[in-house]
């Protein structure tokens, strides 16, 4: 970018400074979750199945939808290394387009009641009072609903499918988010910048979003990471409880469902989405883990 004259217009000092501090503040981060023994491979982990989610159509080795009628309960094998189901599809191309069924389900959910945690619990911070109380009385009540009979009524009410599983696990788990982000709102409205903020003309929208819930989002990102594995074991649930995601479309869970009554004929069915629902939970929460260590500001190197 030129100036009038021809010359480039340099970034102040201040700028230069506060850039070098965000980039130092990153590495510092990105060191602690390092650190954490477990987090590296649990995010390693994650991404591996990301990817495999995402390229499933073209990195599973079978259709996972096309019956093989010579090959039906294969136990693993090398054409088939996770063997093959009650119709002779392939276990392994089932599990990866599975795979994208389930994280879908953990990532859209979580930002479902992120986004509604995090709304609600700014209100009820910021303005207090009246509005506290309401949001607090409504979380409370959620809590003291059994999360599964309620899912299940509700399923069972309005019948199944991905989107609704979706909706129904993100409508319910929003409450902690609430509470973390009502009380880092809490004790942020009350510092000196929002202050300062304030008595500059700032509405009470821009204190929100520009000043108070950038400082707030270290407890929502880790609350958030460990709700991802919540999720992903309720739609199992669901799932497998025959209230979830329906078949033909494989997720771990109705696979699970499937091959209970295969559990001793042919017991690679079930142990096969049991270990994938495991390691994704196991490899969430310690990627949980280390978001914790490294976003906390009295962790030091």
């Amino acid at each position: 970018m030129s100036g009038p004259a021809g010359d480039a217009i340099l970034p102040s000092p201040q700028a230069v400074a506060i850039a070098s501090s965000h980039r130092r503040e990153v590495g510092l981060a990105w060191a602690r979750f390092c650190r954490h023994r477990l987090a590296l491979p649990g995010l390693i982990l994650i991404t591996m199945l990301g990817i495999i989610a995402i390229g499933a159509d073209w990195l599973a080795p079978y259709a996972w939808d096309t019956p093989q009628m010579d090959v039906m309960r294969e136990p693993p094998s090398p054409a088939h290394p996770f063997g093959t189901d009650q119709l002779g599809r392939d276990q392994l191309s089932r599990l990866m387009h599975g795979a994208r069924t389930s994280l879908s389900v953990g990532l859209v959910a979580t930002l479902v009641a992120a986004g509604l945690g995090t709304t609600l619990g700014a209100l009820a911070g910021y303005y207090g009072g009246l509005a506290d109380a309401v949001i607090m009385r409504l979380v409370d009540f959620m809590f003291s609903i059994p999360r599964l009979l309620l899912l299940l009524v509700v399923a069972a009410l309005f019948g199944s499918g991905l989107n609704v599983v979706i909706l129904l696990i993100g409508l319910t788990s929003w409450m902690h988010v609430a509470r973390l982000v009502r009380g880092s709102f809490l004790s942020l409205k009350e510092k000196e910048f929002v202050e300062a903020a304030r008595s500059l003309g700032a509405s009470d929208a821009r204190l929100i979003v520009r000043h108070i819930l950038p400082n707030a989002f270290g407890p929502v990102t880790v609350a958030a990471t460990l709700s991802v594995g919540s999720a992903i074991l309720v739609e199992s649930t669901l799932s497998y409880l025959g209230y979830g995601v329906q078949p033909p479309t494989p997720s771990w869970g109705n696979m699970l469902q499937n091959a209970q009554s295969e559990m001793y004929a042919a017991p690679w069915l079930a142990i096969f989405p049991g270990a994938f629902i495991l390691l994704t939970i196991i490899s969430v929460n310690f990627v949980g883990d280390g978001l914790r260590d490294a976003l906390d500001p009295q962790q030091r190197l």
